[in-house]
């Protein structure tokens, strides 16, 4: 579990639950974002993308908004640096708590911005300044929620895109497929890949789940990060306030 000033790279069942949890979050983040205003924001290469699309059309204004958003991800990346790695490398307490306790404020934000109308019309392109506070938001939450599991788990685990941790499973496959000829130990390459297929899957569920029920639901649907992400703030403070205590 997070607390102490010790990582998470080691495969234990707490730390697995923690891995699988945010990559559900972050499916039902990326699919909430993409229909709420037609935009991944999970992953900054979708927006590299539309800032080229957008600047090849008549109306190019939404491209200076293309090349914005996501720089709000490296902004959560750098916060979640500040209060994790900077004091990991100081060998000082890391501020989990913090870090995650930023992320349910946030998702908590969307979810009442979305319900009192002041985020945009679900389900329509971005157009307003209110879409592209939407956006912010999300790229910011993912920012840090990445940044922070990069971090902590000394670089083993993404949990809010899927292209890394692919090209890692094709790789490890490979070793253990042959294993016998590179003459090496594959019980760790066992659980990376074990860990990898279960991010890959738990994220694709939380898209699943999150289409399903953003469909139905619209804003309310980011309920379900504001409790996954409440529920993780709620065990960083008390692993790192509570249990040390006691």
């Amino acid at each position: 579990m997070l607390y102490g000033n010790e990582s998470i790279a080691h495969y234990s069942k707490s730390n697995v639950s923690i891995w699988m949890m945010l990559a559900f979050q972050a499916g039902v983040l990326n699919i909430g974002g993409f229909m709420a205003c037609h935009r991944f924001v999970s992953h900054v290469t979708g927006f590299a993308t539309f800032f080229g699309y957008e600047l090849s059309q008549t109306d190019s204004s939404h491209a200076l908004g293309m090349l914005i958003v996501p720089l709000f991800f490296l902004i959560g990346a750098m916060i979640s640096g500040f209060l994790v790695d900077i004091r990991l490398k100081l060998h000082k307490k890391p501020k989990y708590y913090l870090s995650f306790g930023i992320i349910f404020f946030l998702v908590l934000i969307v979810f009442l911005g979305g319900i009192s109308g002041r985020l945009g019309v679900f389900g329509q392109p971005v157009n307003t300044y209110a879409d592209y506070i939407l956006l912010i938001l999300l790229c910011l939450i993912c920012g840090i929620q990445n940044g922070s599991i990069t971090t902590v788990s000394k670089s083993i685990v993404r949990t809010t895109h899927l292209t890394g941790i692919t090209t890692d499973l094709g790789i490890g496959l490979m070793r253990i497929f042959n294993s016998k000829k590179i003459n090496e130990n594959m019980d760790n390459e066992k659980k990376a890949t074990y860990m990898r297929i279960g991010i890959i899957l738990f994220f694709g569920l939380g898209s699943v789940v999150g289409g399903f029920v953003f469909h139905k639901v619209q804003y309310m649907g980011f309920l379900i990060p504001v409790i996954t992400s409440g529920i993780l703030f709620i065990g960083m403070f008390y692993y790192q306030f509570i249990a040390v205590k006691n």
